[in-house]
């Protein structure tokens, strides 16, 4: 299908964030729930799955009816446990037709919780890549004292070559600079060491280009170590696709077990469950900025459009907030920025 023409600017904050309503583990219930509080937040929703079943869910919530959100039909949907290229063959699946919505400006982003193989080949497909970006990446963010530490890859690049990370950290700071404000953003490539000539052959190389481009778009700090992601030694952390997965997962799985142990230490005795009481509200606290569904999803950056990538088992909360994160990105002009971020480059 041929594109339409891009949305003007001046239509470009009005546009709806589109949503693969039937994704993730828990299917319509937390994504028509998460939509209608998006919506109520400001945000347009376009639903995108089983008509009916979306009208049914739409029908559970009150007021729902006078929201800006609405369905588009999908008859196919793509299984958590279905392979990632099905996305070439199966067109009607909510997937293709969610990022469909993007390429033809009927939608600002693509925000999905379903498959994420899925998700990143149907973006891929249907977006294409920025100009001098060879494989886009996810980026997500991680909290880290003062905020949060930007990472990426975190999962789309397994096997990857030296010069994705120089590609990776001049989108990376392009983001933060338009869409969190942080002028200058410091970028730190993970390693074993923090001393240069640490690390494999691949970082080695990496590290070369990194500190090439330095002061070219692209604020190099050096290596950084993993405990240096949780420090906010630097605003970015770039690395490979398997290590950043890992990394991610430990840090999700070490925060549960950390919060176990402390419910288990304040339930001990009744010293300690007053204790847990009068520290009740600084770990509620604590707990959300810890939170996955606290930043709701992960931007696939480098395609050629916005695309969002959550957990498979994402409540409502997660929902509305990767709703809120891509109109977010949208209104920054991200894409253009970017865009432009490379061709500058090139000259």
């Amino acid at each position: 299908m041929t594109a339409e023409p891009p949305v003007a600017a001046a239509d470009r904050r009005v546009l709806p964030v589109a949503l693969d309503a039937m994704g993730g583990d828990h299917g319509a219930p937390p994504n028509v729930e998460g939509a209608v509080l998006a919506a109520r937040a400001g945000v347009s929703v376009l639903l995108v799955g089983d008509r009916v079943k979306l009208h049914a869910e739409l029908g559970k919530h009150a007021g729902s009816a006078a929201l800006p959100i609405e369905v588009v039909e999908a008859t196919d949907v793509i299984g958590m446990d279905e392979h990632a290229s099905d996305v070439r063959r199966r067109t009607q699946a909510s997937i293709n037709v969610t990022t469909r919505l993007v390429k033809e400006g009927r939608a600002s982003a693509a925000v999905s919780m379903g498959h994420s193989g899925a998700t990143m080949a149907s973006a891929l497909l249907t977006l294409g890549r920025i100009g001098g970006v060879e494989r886009p990446a996810i980026l997500t963010h991680l909290p880290a004292r003062g905020g949060f530490t930007t990472l990426l890859d975190v999962g789309a690049n397994a096997d990857v070559k030296a010069a994705y990370y120089a590609q990776w950290a001049r989108l990376a700071s392009v983001y933060l600079r338009v869409v969190e404000d942080r002028e200058n953003p410091t970028v730190g490539l993970l390693s074993i060491g923090e001393e240069d000539h640490k690390g494999s052959a691949l970082v080695l190389e990496a590290h070369a280009l990194l500190r090439e481009q330095h002061g070219r778009g692209i604020n190099f700090h050096g290596n950084v170590e993993g405990r240096d992601i949780f420090r906010n030694t630097t605003d970015i952390v770039v690395t490979d696709g398997f290590t950043g997965n890992v990394v991610l997962k430990l840090a999700e799985g070490e925060a549960k077990v950390l919060f176990g142990w402390v419910k288990e230490a304040l339930s001990g005795s009744l010293k300690t469950k007053l204790g847990g009481l009068l520290v009740r509200g600084a770990l509620r606290g604590l707990a959300d900025r810890m939170d996955p569904s606290t930043y709701g999803a992960s931007l696939l950056i480098g395609v050629r459009g916005l695309a969002f990538i959550g957990h498979g088992s994402a409540d409502a909360r997660a929902v509305k907030n990767a709703l809120l994160r891509a109109a977010r990105a949208h209104e920054s002009n991200l894409i253009p920025r970017l865009e432009a971020a490379f061709q500058d480059q090139a000259r």
